[in-house]
């Protein structure tokens, strides 16, 4: 069953509510960024939950979370992180990538579309949700997971982000979980976005070095980025159920970082030349022959995890949007 066709009520009341966003799907960033007008488009779905009014902590519009599930699609917890949200006060939208391209996960190939799509897709919903009658277009941030981790990231770089939602405009902040930094623009500048990042040191899928340097990249151009790095934890470790290995996980953690001139194109690692052609899948295919990949990986929660999350989660959303 797709996420739109779910009927979710949030024990205050708050109900979902389906709701449809244009977006498109780049082939990478150079499609978006040099490319725009050849951007195939599509529509993809998400539910919008409100709170109730006694449980509004705001005058007038409210701010809003979007909630951006990783490579198994919309779980539990991702809607369970919008039930916490919005009883906090905050207006949530949990986002679907997958239904509308009949994906229903990514973690066996994470080719089936792009990362530039997931991206897109972040910066798309902000424009739709920019405009709601309720919502405080000045107080929307973005909390991405696993690949909706690195998806965030993307939408808060200024390289991007122009390109799709014009010069400035964009989330107030941004919080990624265990995000992914194997795709990193040469100019990381996020401006006034604010980036939260927290993972684990046992993370199996993406390597905390390389998400450190992407954090550290970002300061130096002038950004604000915090990194929290929690002893012990794994992959997924905010999902409140018991750490198991996902066999058919295909992650190559230690590859190295694929960058991304200004025009999106990527450069290639061994050549260290931009080519306007390369896709995540050739990348891939480079990280595989050079012995980076590897099948099975763990995730999962240890006592208390969960609660970790949920407290550093409410902690910068209070302090950012409120």
């Amino acid at each position: 069953m797709r996420f739109r066709d779910q009927n979710i009520v949030f024990k205050n009341g708050a109900k979902g509510q389906n709701f449809e966003i244009s977006t498109a799907n780049p082939l990478n960033y150079f499609h978006v960024i040099s490319r725009s007008a050849e951007l195939p488009k599509l529509t993809i779905d998400g539910k919008l939950f409100l709170p109730p009014t006694d449980r509004r902590k705001v005058d007038g519009k409210l701010p809003l979370v979007m909630v951006v599930p990783g490579s198994l699609g919309v779980a539990p917890s991702h809607v369970k992180h919008a039930e916490t949200l919005v009883d906090d006060g905050f207006a949530a939208i949990v986002l679907d990538s997958f239904g509308a391209r009949d994906v229903t996960s990514t973690v066996a190939n994470q080719t089936q579309f792009s990362f530039a799509a997931s991206a897109y897709d972040v910066l798309a919903a902000w424009q739709v949700l920019a405009e709601h009658p309720e919502i405080n277009a000045s107080r929307i941030g973005a909390q991405g997971h696993s690949r909706g981790g690195s998806a965030v990231l993307t939408a808060a770089t200024r390289r991007f982000a122009d390109a799709v939602v014009g010069a400035g405009a964009g989330f107030r902040s941004v919080l990624a979980a265990y995000p992914w930094s194997g795709h990193q623009f040469i100019d990381p500048s996020v401006d006034e976005t604010e980036i939260r990042v927290i993972m684990g040191d046992a993370d199996e899928w993406c390597s905390p070095m390389q998400v450190q340097g992407h954090c550290q990249a970002i300061r130096l151009s002038g950004g604000r980025a915090t990194m929290r790095l929690i002893g012990g934890a794994h992959h997924s470790f905010d999902r409140g159920t018991g750490i198991e290995n996902v066999a058919e996980a295909s992650v190559s953690p230690a590859a190295p970082t694929a960058y991304i001139a200004n025009d999106g194109a990527f450069i290639h690692p061994l050549t260290g030349v931009a080519d306007s052609k390369l896709t995540d899948r050739d990348l891939m295919i480079y990280a595989l022959k050079a012995g980076y990949g590897r099948k099975g990986a763990k995730i999962g929660s240890r006592d208390g995890d969960d609660d970790l999350f949920k407290t550093d989660m409410l902690t910068f959303w209070r302090r950012t949007l409120r």
